[in-house]
């Protein structure tokens, strides 16, 4: 015998509903929600579903460009033009909260609700891309975190990368870049920010549209379970006694049933006029896809849960329709068709059921058999939550790091050592240990793999996988993930400009022309004043960046929440980059070709250490001032470089950013790990820190190397450009007014490759 529940104020406390949005609620439905509804309601009114808190602040997004052809907002992805009837779809999602529960599954299942973001679109995946945060892994170190605290660390880090590198190696999708940071702020808190990128034709965009009434609504994929219920789902039992389960699991995914779901999606999507609409279950699963779809199309839907494939009994509506179960999507087809879609899944040996039709009555209708347990009008539901403009105010600590003076610490005596202790920093060092664990050669179109400024993959338009009717030729595209968190820290607007900046310095350095970005925004909790406050500061420099540069947003995902008992993270905005290669002679890598070509500095040497890693790392400080960052003076800088590179007159091109310009020198050389190549570097007149011309972290410069030749002509651009010295050898020699610096380049390497590894190997 079912029990009905009474709606008590705790049960709406324990759904995350307050006593104002309870009220609405009844508005609405004019009578009193039940407790399916309540839960309903409680996910699709979540900040995770409906962006309540941040909403209002996302609309400064730029989100117009004659090349956009879907907006952010509009659909599961953005969709970006690159020419001959071709477009890209990217977006970037995390899975944070999961991923400090159980890393494995927690990060394998964010790639693979990625992947379905895209091919939902109507787009075959070719690139995954990552970007990750923990606390310290080392021991010992300033910064460092030591006892059991690195080793929590070790233990989400390897099991993120492990969830990774399998769901992304087994669907056959390379992983072709990312980034690692790692900060004592994210102890107990780790960040996964995960990313997709798929092709396709314009004639190949599908929508999530529940349209024409009569037209039968089909679940595919996986059979529902009770797995990835989370937050007020946890008391559906207790409050329903109508299940003995146990407490709920984690979310597991299935990269070999994903593949199936993503080549019959395809398939069908790919079948003349059969497809009206597709949607992903991802949050809030059935819920989510039912009503986002008819509210799309303007429509209403009516499904049957008794028809919805189910892999455990005795579940509730309430857990059906709130379950988070992976690989699983929501298909509206032509009326008449269904038997066709149902073939299509049942060759792939999937779940391909009709669950239910659109209707014409503006109603989500969710039956049991005969019994209605939910009526919502879906626009509403999907539309209508409330829309909040939190309390802001600076935080006490920018004021107080922002007066450091780096007179305050003492310049280092041995200067040799810094560099070595900086180049094992494992957020300078190489994340090999990390990418040799991903296929990033998979599909045969990665050109530049992990380990240069940015990701270059080519696009064979001759796939026919891409589908009938593919075109010639190819295209080369180039993709890159940043974000300093440091720095938004420090001070959030130049946090939030300098996120913008660095990826689009990233692109041009491997020769690419910047299109359109994707962002993460990863934040504490919003009902705190400072939090908002970084918030809003940081959406303001991004906003201020991207208008700049011209690479409007497409899309992206809001993480609030995110804090351990010490408080909440850094703010950390990641910023996915798309850029487009007009030609590929343009493809540029980071490190020397080889001996006997100059080196140049664009930009100013600069002195800026405030929120450097020298001063995490070797004086255990995180203060002072963000580095400044002039975005007229930036947009200079890319256009140039990228000219230059057009030009032919560059053979290898590296931004300098965590670390400075000696750690970005010693990368040149040692990057390329066939064949390091040293380099004698004679340093200019500067000011009067060494350590802050080695080592601070002023945006806007590039180093290049170049035949000597080539030098008089990339000098007379009209930017500052400094001649820093010569290829060759097998060190790396500076020069200073109190004589040499130097390190061996093998030994450098030795030390920048293998840090990572060592630490994670205890």
């Amino acid at each position: 015998m079912k029990t009905v529940v009474a709606i008590t104020p705790e049960i709406i406390a324990r759904h995350g509903i307050t006593d104002q949005e309870y009220d609405r609620i009844k508005q609405i439905l004019g009578r009193e929600p039940n407790i399916t509804e309540l839960g309903i309601f409680s996910v699709m009114w979540s900040e995770h579903c409906s962006y309540k808190n941040s909403r209002a602040e996302l609309k400064k997004f730029p989100r117009e460009a004659p090349f956009i052809l879907v907006k952010a907002g509009e659909e599961n992805a953005g969709i970006v033009d690159i020419g001959d009837g071709w477009a890209i779809a990217f977006k970037i999602e995390s899975h944070n909260h999961p991923s400090a529960v159980e890393p494995f599954q927690g990060a394998a299942t964010g790639v693979g609700g990625i992947i379905r973001d895209i091919f939902t679109m109507g787009a075959r995946p070719i690139l995954s891309m990552n970007s990750l945060r923990f606390g310290p892994i080392d021991e010992g170190s300033n910064g460092g975190t030591g006892g059991d605290a690195g080793a929590t660390n070790r233990r989400l880090f390897g099991g993120v990368v492990a969830g990774i590198a399998h769901y992304g190696n087994c669907i056959g999708i390379p992983t072709v870049g990312g980034e690692v940071y790692f900060d004592e702020c994210y102890n107990g808190n780790p960040l996964v920010n995960v990313l997709s990128l798929g092709v396709l034709r314009h004639d190949q965009i599908k929508r999530g549209k529940a349209a024409g009434a009569g037209n039968p609504v089909i679940y595919v994929g996986s059979a529902t379970g009770r797995d990835g219920l989370a937050g007020a789902a946890f008391a559906s039992r207790e409050l329903t006694e109508e299940s003995q389960q146990d407490r709920p699991s984690v979310q597991v995914g299935d990269p070999f049933m994903e593949k199936l779901l993503l080549e019959a999606c395809l398939e069908v999507m790919r079948t003349d006029g059969l497809v009206v609409g597709i949607q992903d279950m991802g949050a809030a699963g059935l819920t989510c896809s039912t009503c986002e779809t008819a509210s799309r199309g303007g429509t209403g839907t009516e499904i049957d849960l008794d028809l919805v494939p189910k892999r455990e009994s005795g579940m509730t509506p309430y857990e059906i329709l709130l379950s988070e179960s992976q690989e699983r999507m929501l298909l509206i087809a032509q009326k008449e068709r269904e038997k066709e879609v149902e073939a299509i899944f049942n060759k792939w040996d999937l779940h391909g059921v009709t669950i239910g039709r659109v209707t014409g009555d503006g109603l989500m209708r969710v039956k049991a058999g005969n019994r209605v347990v939910a009526e919502i009008p879906a626009r509403q539901l999907a539309e209508d939550a409330p829309v909040y403009h939190r309390e802001v105010r600076q935080p006490d600590w920018e004021i107080r790091n922002a007066k450091f003076e780096i007179q305050d610490i003492k310049e280092p005596d041995d200067y040799h050592g810094v560099l070595v202790e900086l180049l094992a920093s494992p957020t300078i060092a190489s994340k090999n240990w990390v990418y040799r664990q991903y296929d990033h050669m998979v599909q045969h179109g990665t050109v530049v793999g992990p380990g240069s400024d940015a990701a270059v993959v080519r696009i064979n338009l001759n796939r026919p996988d891409l589908g009938a009717a593919a075109g010639k030729g190819e295209k080369y595209i180039a993709f890159t993930t940043d974000g300093n968190a440091t720095y938004c820290y420090l001070d959030p607007l130049e946090g939030g400009r300098i996120a913008v900046a660095e990826p689009v310095r990233n692109l041009v350095c491997s020769g690419a022309r910047p299109l359109a970005i994707t962002d993460n925004l990863n934040f504490g909790n919003p009902m705190k004043p400072e939090v908002f406050w970084q918030f809003r500061r940081c959406i303001e420099g991004i906003c201020e960046a991207c208008t700049v540069f011209g690479t409007p947003v497409t899309g992206g995902n809001v993480s609030f929440y995110n804090e351990c008992p010490a408080g909440a993270i850094d703010p950390t905005p990641t910023i996915g980059m798309l850029g487009l290669i007009d030609d590929p002679k343009h493809i540029t890598t980071q490190w020397f070709k080889g001996a006997g070509d100059a080196v140049l500095l664009i930009g100013e040497i600069g002195d800026e250490l405030g929120g450097s890693e020298y001063l995490k790392r070797i004086h255990g400080l995180k203060t002072g001032r963000a580095p400044r960052m002039d975005l007229k003076f930036a947009k200079s800088l890319s256009d140039y470089v990228l000219e230059i590179i057009r030009q032919g007159w560059v053979r290898s091109a590296h931004d300098c950013s965590e670390g400075g310009l000696a750690v970005a020198l010693a990368e040149c050389c040692m990057s390329n790990g066939e064949a390091p190549v040293g380099a004698s570097i004679d340093l200019p007149a500067i000011g009067p820190r060494l350590d802050a011309a080695l080592f601070g972290e002023t945006q806007s410069r590039v180093i290049v190397s170049c035949r000597p030749e080539n030098m008089p002509r990339i000098a007379e651009g009209g930017l500052p450009v400094t001649v820093l010295g010569a290829t060759g050898g097998s060190e790396l020699i500076i020069t200073r007014r109190s004589g040499d610096l130097s390190w061996n380049v093998s030994d450098l390497r030795d030390v920048w490759w293998n840090a990572i590894g060592r630490l994670m190997s205890g």
